[in-house]
């Protein structure tokens, strides 16, 4: 199925607007993040529609019962709401669609990657009080409940399942082949979160070369954030090349290559060959 087709560029600039203005509030909402990069994602995500997936997760939140004990009695809550009684979960099949990294649409579907379930368990868990944070394990991203003496992790992307340490050995053994170090069981920032869920949409695009549209949008907003990886600007530009916009795509090229000139000539040089390529296909 093709995915959802972007907004119309006025709905866009507005989206655009208001996501850097987010990420760069005190405390960035996290469920307004995502649903702002659902909205750039599927131009059928309207205000309604973002406001109808705030009001599920409250909705969500409020079958919760009130303050039902320690870190794993709210483990346990979550995943007998959200992942019995409701279906949440994941599985491989849900790598290969750009909506399994889509809030509104997890919400429906009930289906997505790690990531996003696990913001779903955040978002649901916060709004009814619970000490909920997410925790990016390395290729699979978890939440974490209570303090670090305390901390019980849980895996929406497995219904909730509550893990125990060597669950989570496993995980991190499984996607990388190292041990497990405690500094992975920090809780995560909430921009890195949203970071990462415009990798995986990245990791997507990257993946299907006709979808360049979507690489695009999903390193410009990646770029709205405060903090990003400074090789972002050159896969924009190299984006921008390939799309046919060369004038700017060469423009941002030499942009980048002066900064990389710091600290390796010969790589901003080679840059600059790529700026100039792009400016030859001009003519």
């Amino acid at each position: 199925m093709r995915p959802p087709y972007p907004p119309p560029p006025e709905r866009s600039a507005e989206l655009r607007r208001r996501f850097a203005e987010e990420a760069r509030s005190e405390r960035p909402d996290l469920s307004m993040l995502c649903l702002l990069v659902g909205a750039e994602a599927d131009g059928a995500l309207d205000e309604a529609g973002m406001d109808a997936a705030q009001i599920e997760l409250d909705r969500l939140a409020g079958q919760l019962p009130f303050r039902p004990g320690g870190p794993r009695s709210w483990a346990v809550v979550l995943r007998e709401l959200l992942g019995e009684r409701c279906g949440f979960r994941g599985s491989a099949a849900d790598y290969q669609r750009v909506e399994s990294s889509l809030l509104h649409q997890v919400l429906v579907r009930r289906r997505g990657l790690p990531i996003l379930l696990s913001v779903v368990w955040m978002e649901v868990a916060r709004r009814a009080g619970a000490p909920v944070y997410g925790v990016a394990l390395p290729g699979h991203f978890v939440v974490g409940f209570g303090p670090p003496d305390e901390q019980v992790l849980a895996d929406p992307f497995d219904g909730g399942r509550v893990l125990t340490g060597g669950d989570a050995e496993m995980l991190v053994a499984g996607a990388t082949g190292a041990a497990l170090h405690p500094s992975m069981l920090s809780p995560a920032d909430p921009l890195d979160v949203v970071l990462r869920i415009l990798n995986n949409v990245r990791a997507w695009a990257a993946a299907r070369p006709e979808r360049t549209d979507v690489a695009l949008w999903a390193v410009e907003l990646s770029l709205l954030l405060p903090s990003h990886p400074a090789r972002l600007r050159y896969e924009w530009a190299q984006l921008l090349v390939q799309r046919g916009d060369f004038l700017r795509g060469a423009d941002e090229l030499e942009a980048y290559a002066d900064v990389v000139a710091a600290v390796d000539e010969a790589a901003a040089e080679r840059v600059r060959r790529q700026a100039a390529a792009a400016r030859a296909m001009l003519n």
